[in-house]
């Protein structure tokens, strides 16, 4: 998913506020896809069925704007699951612990706790001569903490169109999705997405994987919409065992300047 994980750009009081639930309302169709870490655009590809897949993941932050620097450290309570109901089809859960911490006037302030869980199934409906497609329908809960930023305040969902080109030692993948941002604040409620990744294998174990990608911008009073481009490093240590590295940029001014993300994945 990618994504896993929210950028979290941190503006005046309100603003924050505003900001972080429209932004966690899109989880679902970008940030928390959970793609093949650390991307950010899912692919095709299940686990099989009756494979689990724990994944360790934990994203920094850093945001400057207007005189406001933002630092964010994201990590989940519980590795992010997946399981293979089928060969082609899984189940995935994410639950999150925010960290969040500003910096305005030299006056530090910090917000954290666990914010609203989202529950995915990415179907994989069609696989031939190294092109496949999928569909990833998903919903989030409104169990973070409304209040304090951390949630939402309300259901969302959305619906991913994932599609994969294999072509040895290359892969292509492009997302293109739609989510209904519901929410308690005055944003945008309809939102899309569209990336696109590569990865090549450089050596025997070690990718290489770039990611590009835009959506719609939630908040109202923006007319630019947030995009990103993305580097990495994905190292299997075995078939069941990967670690991964990455440097997420942004390339305009509603996207965080940048992020560092590193991650973990089990299968078993």
């Amino acid at each position: 998913m990618g994504n896993r994980f929210v950028d979290m750009k941190l503006f005046r009081p309100f603003g924050f506020r505003k900001y972080f639930i429209s932004t966690l309302a899109i989880l679902i169709i970008s940030e928390t896809a959970f793609a093949a870490h650390p991307l950010v655009t899912d692919d095709t590809g299940t686990q099989g069925k009756g494979t689990r897949q724990f994944e360790f993941i934990a994203e920094y932050g850093h945001d400057e704007e207007d005189g406001i620097t933002s630092k964010s450290i994201e990590f989940p309570t519980i590795p992010v699951f997946s399981y293979g109901i089928t060969d082609n089809a899984d189940l995935v859960l994410g639950i999150m612990y925010q960290y969040i911490r500003t910096i305005e006037n030299e006056t530090p302030t910090t917000e954290d706790g666990i914010s609203d869980i989202s529950i995915e199934l990415k179907w994989r409906f069609y696989e031939k001569e190294g092109i496949s497609f999928a569909l990833k329908p998903g919903i989030t809960l409104p169990t973070g903490d409304e209040e304090k930023g951390l949630g939402a305040g309300k259901t969302t969902f959305g619906l991913l169109l994932i599609t994969t080109k294999e072509a040895s030692p290359w892969a292509f993948h492009l997302n293109l999705g739609y989510n209904r941002n519901e929410n308690k604040v005055d944003d945008r409620k309809d939102i899309w997405h569209a990336s696109l990744a590569s990865e090549v294998e450089v050596i025997k174990d070690l990718k290489i994987v770039a990611n590009f990608g835009i959506e719609r911008n939630p908040d109202k009073s923006s007319s630019t919409d947030p995009a990103f481009a993305l580097g990495g490093l994905i190292y299997s240590i075995s078939e069941s065992f990967d670690i991964d590295f990455g440097v997420k940029g942004g390339l305009n001014k509603p996207e965080t300047d940048y992020s560092i993300l590193t991650g973990v994945v089990k299968k078993f």
